[in-house]
């Protein structure tokens, strides 16, 4: 195969002794949801089997807890609950029995939906609902037995190994820390006393599954907490665990309340390997590193510069189960890229929907989307070649449909080609990619620079004519409106328009926030150059204080410029952003002294500026541009046009509905559909 000589260190196998992995590329742990859902053990194995045929070394699965206490959902006790696993790791052995597949035991500590919340110390966590109950030695015993029983029962159910979490703030990571870990008996005070807990876990573990059996410590190696976990005790940490029985090593880089971010698209590539490179050098056993590693470019790069002997990439595997296969037989340019947007993923999850992805609707809903051969091909016109247009034709033509695509641009994108102008927000141009590779992959019939017509349509006789023509920006009724220094958001991203120096930004959701990044930015881009990330986000990577970031001042490159960002809502700005990434926009911009303004009502714009109401209070700002972003409305209009003309036609993604740039529902929207006609 032409990746094996292409990706030599990814595709070579890695020994355990008892047992050996095929390849260094591991699915990591991500919970979907799936866990608790209806027929959920028959859906997590759809979706797990088909990464295994994609070619996977190993699979982590999502965590489950070792107890009621645990509170992440699904937990494993008992001999019954073990058999519903046995349903998934029967499927991925049948699948490839040279995949391994690990179960990840997650006990969720002071972070646990569980009506009894247990921690070291009665200590609440910064984004917990309640305060948990300090253990005492009896439930500290308890929790011990029930991870072992856990691991047990793991095995019963056919699992190859278990992964303990032992980060992200969760509780075995609650011990570690002085933040958390308040207790003067054995169990705290000097950091040899804080860290046996974790310890005692895997030992316990191993005494009960045998050596036979894979056993992974997930280690915070850098927490991003002030006053966090130092360098030294990350090494003895790490190992004391491998001398207790843990055969792998995997590297965490944050808790859940850090300050940091670690998994947006705006943190670089691979930011955080050399962390797990430096501790690499310090043990005997494997590492696993992790974080923003999405192409097996990029995954080779980081096991040739010796940084980790296993790479994990959980979201690139939920956009294409098969990025390991078309890597190992040279198809990279039809992985469909991970873009590390977050928002069919991890902010579902944290919103407690079940996991999905933007740009891959099938991932996780294996079981009731699927794209079938059809045996009744169709000529299907697409008109709009932007996320809804793109998605649905290349469903439509993968199953056999003949399929053309116009747009009246002079490129594919739509949408995709504002968001990908955006600082962080390069990763959009892989998508762009794929779709540019999948339309000469599929034979699409591609027309740009073409406008079409009710005429043109129905004089193709075409058995299905699908609008995806999009949307345009919404133009708000305010006095003044038509003033010169008044722009729209597209010119501007566009770079069709001169920005002034002092800016109103009318309209804080998604697209404010990118405009103000936007007029903003100065310098590199932090997604493209870990050395800007790091001054940006305060981490110090050579140095490694406690937790990477204590007392390391943020140092944020500023445009020349003062932006309001401005609101009618009187909610607080940046809430109907994604879960995951919102705080990174607002942190971003309150950096960047951007003036943030909820609760306002515009009233005119003339030579002086924009007139405003602020809690029925006049103000004027004396702005030279205003920036428009209030919305979108849906274009419509060619679909109107073509009702009664007897052609078979369908409305989807902004032209039926026009959110704000929401590229998840378009896609999965176009994808249901193309899958069904």
């Amino acid at each position: 195969m032409i990746g094996k000589e292409r990706y030599p260190h990814l595709f070579a196998p890695l020994d355990l002794g008892f047992t050996q992995i095929k390849n260094r590329a591991l699915m990591g742990s991500m919970h979907t949801g799936l866990e608790e859902s209806e027929n959920g053990f028959e859906r997590m194995a759809a979706f797990f089997t088909e990464r295994a045929r994609g070619g996977v070394g190993m699979i982590i699965t999502g965590g489950i807890s070792p107890n009621m206490e645990g509170g992440v959902g699904a937990k494993l006790e008992t001999a019954e609950e073990a058999a519903s696993h046995k349903t998934v790791t029967d499927a991925v052995h049948a699948a490839d029995p040279d995949v391994k597949i690990c179960m990840q035991i997650l006990h969720a500590g002071p972070l646990a939906n569980s009506p009894k919340v247990v921690g070291p110390s009665a200590v609440k966590s910064r984004i917990a609902r309640t305060t948990p109950v300090a253990l005492d030695e009896e439930g500290i015993e308890k929790q011990l037995r029930d991870f072992a029983n856990c691991a047990s029962k793991a095995r019963e159910a056919g699992y190859d190994g278990v992964e303990i979490i032992g980060s992200a703030g969760y509780l075995l990571s609650t011990f570690l820390v002085e933040k958390t870990n308040h207790r003067t008996d054995q169990w705290g005070g000097c950091y040899e006393n804080r860290m046996r807990f974790p310890v005692e876990v895997v030992r316990r573990v191993r005494e009960a599954v045998g050596e036979d059996f894979i056993v992974i410590f997930r280690i915070a190696a850098m927490d991003m907490l002030q006053g966090g976990m130092s360098w030294d005790e990350v090494v003895q940490l790490g190992k004391k665990v491998e001398t207790v029985g843990a055969n792998i090593v995997s590297t965490h880089f944050t808790w859940h309340e850090s300050a940091v971010p670690t998994i947006s698209t705006r943190v670089p590539r691979a930011a955080f390997v050399g962390v797990t490179g430096r501790l690499r050098q310090e043990l005997n056993i494997p590492t696993i590193t992790s974080n923003r590693i999405n192409m097996p470019d990029v995954a080779e790069q980081v096991l040739s510069d010796g940084h980790a002997d296993i790479v994990s990439m959980a979201r690139p595997m939920l956009a294409d189960a098969d990025i390991v296969l078309k890597a190992l037989e040279g198809r990279e340019d039809e992985i469909n890229t991970c873009i590390a947007c977050n928002q069919a993923c991890l902010d579902h999850t944290f919103a407690g929907k079940e996991t999905s992805c933007l740009v891959n609707p099938r991932a996780c809903h294996e079981t009731e989307l699927n794209y079938e051969p059809t045996d009744a091909p169709k000529r299907i016109a697409v008109v709009g070649a932007g996320p809804a247009g793109l998605g649905y034709a290349t469903v439509a033509a993968e199953r056999g449909h003949k399929v053309t695509l116009f747009d009246s641009s002079h490129e594919i994108g739509g949408q995709f080609n504002l968001a990908k102008q955006v600082p962080g927000k390069e990763e959009f141009h892989e998508t762009i990619r794929y779709y540019n590779r999948m339309i000469e992959v599929l034979g699409i019939d591609l027309q740009l620079n073409t406008r079409v017509d009710v005429q043109g349509l129905t004089a193709a006789d075409w058995d299905e004519v699908v609008i995806a023509t999009g949307i345009e920006p919404r133009v708000p009724d305010v006095k003044g409106i038509d003033h010169p220094k008044v722009v729209s958001y597209t010119d501007v991203i566009q770079g069709n328009v001169q920005v002034g120096k002092t800016v109103a930004v009318m309209g804080a959701g998604g697209i404010g926030f990118d405009v103000a990044e936007l007029i903003l930015h100065k310098g590199k881009s932090a997604a493209l150059d870990i050395e800007v990330f790091a001054k940006e986000w305060g981490v110090d990577f050579d140095n490694h204080p406690r937790g990477g970031v204590t007392g390391v001042e943020p140092q944020v490159a500023k445009a020349d410029r003062e932006v309001f960002l401005l609101q009618r809502k009187s909610t607080p700005i940046g809430r109907g952003l994604g879960r995951t990434t919102g705080w990174t926009h607002r942190i971003s911009l309150a950096r960047r002294d951007v003036k943030m303004i909820n609760g306002v009502e515009y009233l005119k714009v003339d030579d002086e500026g924009l007139h405003l109401l602020v809690n029925d209070m006049p103000q004027l700002l004396p702005v030279d541009t205003v920036i428009v972003c209030a919305g979108q409305l849906p274009l419509r209009k060619l679909y109107d046009e073509l009702q009664g003309s007897g052609l078979s036609v369908s409305l989807i993604g902004g032209a039926y509905e026009a959110l704000e740039l929401d590229a998840k529902t378009a896609i999965k929207q176009a994808s249901y559909l193309a899958a069904a006609v």
